[in-house]
């Protein structure tokens, strides 16, 4: 495996079709470690690697050879000073904030919490999280848009349209029953022409990012429909990536 020093810019992981650069804000971290992973759950990494270039606040490397479909996450350590708002805790690994996919969906557990779960959230937690943490894939970030075009209607003509996908399309009388609930169920003409008849320029979605429903929740089995709880906001929440 070949590392060389990488570039902060962009954020995340980016693929150039040769290899992988990783680029993580951290501003008082003292060490960080990129940690390569196999599977989404129920084994730890099968890599460490220190990320020892450091630009401003950004840590980087690039490793030639790996490729989409990657999972991995980071490990960062510094300071657990809860008072002045640093809680670092090497012994669990970290979501990449900028990943472009979420292969796996969070299954609530007591590793994942920074602090020992029953006692102060100030107490520190020394169980590894590697198993059950969500982890973030690397993406081959090309697409073809064809000849799409920006319809370019001015502000002042646009009417938008606030809505939520799956309770837009779900019960919409046309729409098959296999693409109820998503982005392809607002492609649909059905939709489409619902939209238009009611004069609709645009559509603003509710949150459709990657994101949680809290433990209190769950355990009263209930979900976070609305979506305001984001644990990654570049990458969708639709559906979780099979790896």
């Amino acid at each position: 495996m070949n590392v060389f020093p990488g570039d902060p810019f962009p954020l995340g992981s980016y693929w150039d079709g040769k290899g992988v650069n990783f680029a993580l804000y951290a501003r008082h971290a003292e060490k960080v470690e990129l940690c390569l992973f196999n599977k989404a759950k129920g084994e730890k990494e099968y890599e460490r690697i220190r990320v020892n270039e450091r630009s401003h606040d950004v840590w980087h490397l690039y490793i030639e050879g790996l490729a989409p479909g990657q999972l991995y996450g980071y490990r960062v350590y510094g300071p657990y000073e809860p008072g002045k708002g640093h809680r670092f805790n090497s012994n669990k690994v970290l979501l990449d904030p900028y990943a472009k996919a979420i292969c796996s969906v969070v299954e609530w557990d007591d590793n994942l919490f920074g602090y020992k779960v029953g006692e102060d959230d100030l107490s520190f937690s020394e169980t590894d999280n590697a198993e059950q943490a969500p982890k973030a894939a690397v993406i081959d970030h090309r697409y073809d848009w064809g000849d799409d075009k920006q319809p370019k209607i001015a502000y002042h003509n646009s009417v938008i349209y606030e809505a939520h996908v799956k309770s837009l399309t779900w019960l919409m009388p046309g729409i098959p029953d296999e693409i109820r609930g998503s982005f392809a169920a607002l492609a649909h003409p059905v939709v489409i022409d619902h939209l238009k008849m009611l004069g609709i320029t645009a559509l603003e979605l509710m949150p459709v990012q990657q994101c949680l429903s809290d433990r209190h929740l769950e355990e009263k089995g209930l979900t976070n429909y609305w979506g305001y709880n984001t644990i990654g906001f570049f990458c969708t929440g639709l559906q979780v990536l099979p790896w």
